[in-house]
């Protein structure tokens, strides 16, 4: 028994079949199916899918054929595997935003640039092969490539395609085998064929010679490579690396005047609703106060046109888009890995220089090739029109033998010294051939062949005329096929950064408008009347602040606290504003008394008992919900509105008796918060009473005039030195005013004169 297992069997340890196995799946992922042969620059399903279309005669100038015919062709000809991946493949050619030289020509839905994977099923679609197939195909039947069966042995098919012209950097390539990768970016055809003609002139060409005429990858989608000089050197000096890449736009005047920048190239692979909804995520957030809408125009003929409306012609459009390139799609990173098998069947990553000189032994090759198979085409051309010029020239003859022998073929051979073929030839002869005319034509065809045959002799012996042939070839196929650069290759001047806060902050000038009943709403510049907007029903004007969109303003409750809101945050004017009760947790009969900046330096806080302190404003501004207690009042005590300022001489406090009272600003105490000190003395049973109350106070400098408000809008105002009668101390109860001005004060304000 161990003998016939012996005989039978070859004994193998786990170890070593598991390491085979694994190296066969290995080469067959990256000979097979991931990387692309330097040669035709496709991988194994992309030329079965060129070859399988070639065969059935769908090429560029035939009519489309349902891409099912052909996708049913090369899954059951030639690719095994499923019908989904090969159709993706087929796909992925047709999409003119991933090839830059798409070989497949579709009709339908083969996806977009938002979703390249939502094309229509292959029953829906309609292909055939593109203008730039020749390129890969034309040579084909002339002897230039080997041809190995297919899977199941029943057909042949090439082993490569004789490409004309370097695919495998022309359409670049993208793959994953086992332990390798492939990311090879487009590039532009004219730039590539001349530098494959200028190594063919001069082979010690160097790479930097070769960089002044391919200046980078040329995107399908356009756009701009910002990577610097040194950078790209560096990819095509070591075959690998990373280059930027970004949108290019442009600015334009929007229907109603306003200024637009419009995006008119993305970076390749990059999808437009992606950008939109980062863009317009930002604008949601408020992390784009400059930009107020965003929306997509691209049509039939704008493919790309994004369009950003700017709040303000002064927006900084340069800025703006450096900070979009930071944290959108409109700026990315490629990997570039010129990782191709190459003519030793081997997958390598390849400089530029050496990638090129292989692709022209390759072209080389493929060249002699086709003219050892047109030599060969001719010698045995000229030796049939050998023969049958013999014929002609013993027409009669070979006449009778044809009439009157039983085996003409063989008496023609003996008689005239012919070859098999060469009888065969002449045994094939119509009647109509057998004219003069068609004698003299051989003759021309004998003569032409000749110098032809002389022709490609020479230059199979000569490598300088071979290199001249491939030369001119590959002018021709530039002139033909070429066409302009899509993507600038311009070295960014700055680098992409987000906006920080300070940047976000906006500073336009805007007036919080203040309702007795709590109600804010923020009014764009300094010079509208708050009193004439419209209010809730029930509601009126209490107090506005000229204030900026980069401020916080505070507003001053009667619980004694502050509440603090970004101005940028409050609501526009053109409604009638939102109740601060929504944005904080307050008592539903705290009123607010007044309202006052962050950037005031310091505010008078005072209470009608004629109580109050200085604070630092700094100090008051609140971060929370809650608010911030700034001043400990009793039940009875409501406190004025608050006084901001930043330089000042005097006090001013005015009662409801028309008492005032006016001391020096440095009398007044500061603290961050409490109960304060006495600033006028109300009595305490007239302020219990309900009698007698402070109702005004103000913070009066040099050049200030200083107003007592009275019902009505009527006005009493005093200047700087018109407050002398009325000085005094703190905690006084002040000098009385002119008798006809005693009555129905309501408060007290300043005016510079500056």
């Amino acid at each position: 028994m161990a003998d016939t297992l012996d005989q039978d069997f070859e004994g193998i340890s786990l170890l070593e079949y598991t390491e085979r196995a694994y190296l066969d799946y290995s080469m067959y992922v990256i000979n097979d199916r991931a990387l692309p042969f330097i040669g035709d620059g496709l991988k194994p399903v992309q030329r079965r899918i060129v070859y399988a279309m070639s065969q059935l005669g769908i090429t560029f100038q035939a009519k489309h054929v349902k891409s099912a015919r052909t996708v049913g062709d090369v899954t059951g000809k030639f690719h095994p595997h499923g019908e989904v991946a090969c159709y993706e493949s087929m796909v992925h050619m047709a999409q003119s935003f991933s090839f830059r030289y798409p070989l497949v020509d579709g009709q339908g839905n083969w996806g977009a640039p938002d979703d390249p994977k939502s094309f229509a099923a292959q029953r829906y679609t309609e292909s055939r092969l593109s203008r730039w197939t020749p390129l890969l195909l034309s040579e084909l039947g002339q002897g230039t490539v080997d041809y190995v069966p297919n899977f199941d042995g029943t057909l042949d098919e090439p082993m490569w395609l004789p490409a004309r012209a370097p695919f495998f950097l022309l359409n670049g390539a993208s793959g994953i085998a086992v332990g390798m990768a492939t990311d090879i970016l487009p590039h532009n055809l004219r730039e590539i064929v001349q530098a494959c003609v200028t190594l063919l002139e001069r082979k010690s060409t160097t790479l930097d010679e070769l960089l002044t005429i391919v200046q980078g990858p040329d995107l399908p989608t356009g756009g701009v490579i910002i990577s610097t000089a040194d950078e790209i050197r560096q990819i095509y000096e070591t075959g690998n690396g990373t280059l930027r890449g970004r949108a290019r736009y442009v600015d334009e005047k929007g229907l109603d005047g306003g200024k637009e920048v419009v995006i008119t190239e993305l970076p390749y692979q990059s999808s437009p609703a992606k950008i939109l909804e980062q863009v317009a995520g930002q604008i949601v957030a408020k992390k784009l106060p400059m930009v107020i809408d965003v929306r997509d125009e691209s049509d039939y003929e704008n493919p790309t046109r994004l369009v950003l409306v700017l709040r303000s012609n002064r927006v900084d459009v340069d800025r703006l888009m450096l900070h979009l390139y930071a944290t959108t799609d409109l700026e990315r990173t490629y990997r570039f890995n010129l990782n191709v098998i190459g003519l030793d069947r081997k997958p390598k990553v390849k400089p530029l220089r050496n990638a090129l000189l292989e692709w022209l032994d390759f072209r080389r090759d493929t060249v002699r090739r086709r003219i050892e198979y047109r030599l060969d085409y001719i010698k045995r051309r000229l030796h049939i029109l050998d023969g049958m010029l013999i014929a002609y020239a013993n027409l009669d003859e070979v006449i009778r033998i044809i009439r009157e022998e039983d085996e003409p073929k063989q008496v023609l051979m003996a008689q005239f010294e012919l070859s098999s073929d060469q009888a065969d030839a002449i045994l094939d002869l119509r009647l109509r051939q057998l004219a003069k005319l068609e004698e003299e034509k051989l003759q021309q065809d004998r003569r032409e062949l000749a110098t032809e045959q002389e022709d490609l002799s020479r230059t199979l012996g000569s490598a300088r005329r071979l290199n001249t042939l491939i030369r001119n070839e590959l002018n021709e196929i530039a002139k033909e096929y070429g066409d302009d650069r899509r993507t600038e290759i311009a070295e960014a001047a700055e680098q992409s950064a987000a906006y920080s806060v300070e940047d976000l902050e906006t500073n336009e000038p805007t007036t919080v408008v203040l309702s007795k009943k709590g109600w804010v709403r923020g009014a764009k510049g300094h010079d509208l009347d708050a009193t004439t907007l419209p209010y809730r029903a029930g509601d009126e004007y209490l107090a506005h602040v000229h204030s900026r969109t980069s401020l916080i303003c505070n507003f001053l409750a009667s619980n004694g606290r502050v509440y603090s809101v970004p101005v940028r945050d409050l609501p526009s004017a053109r409604g009638q504003g939102e109740p601060l009760s929504g944005r904080f947790n307050i008592d539903s009969d705290t009123q607010f008394v007044g309202a006052f900046n962050n950037d005031a330096g310091k505010v008078l806080v005072a209470s009608q008992k004629g109580i109050g302190f200085v604070a630092q404003v700094e100090s008051v501004v609140a971060t929370t919900r809650n608010g911030k207690v700034v001043m400990n009042l009793d039940s009875e005590n409501t406190p004025l509105p608050p006084v901001a300022f930043k330089d000042g001489e005097l006090v001013a406090l005015v009662s409801n008796k028309g008492n005032l009272l006016v001391f020096d600003l440095g009398d007044v105490p500061e603290q961050n918060r409490g109960r304060g000190v006495n600033l006028m003395n109300i009595p305490k049973a007239a302020f219990t009473a309900g009698e007698e109350l402070m109702v005004g106070a103000a913070v009066v400098g040099e050049n200030d005039t200083l107003y007592v408000q009275y019902e009505g809008g009527r006005e009493m105002s005093l200047r700087f030195s018109g407050l002398e009668p009325y000085r005094g101390k703190r905690a006084q109860r002040g000098k009385s005013l002119p008798r006809n001005w005693r009555n129905n004060i309501v408060g007290l304000r300043t005016e510079s004169r500056r």
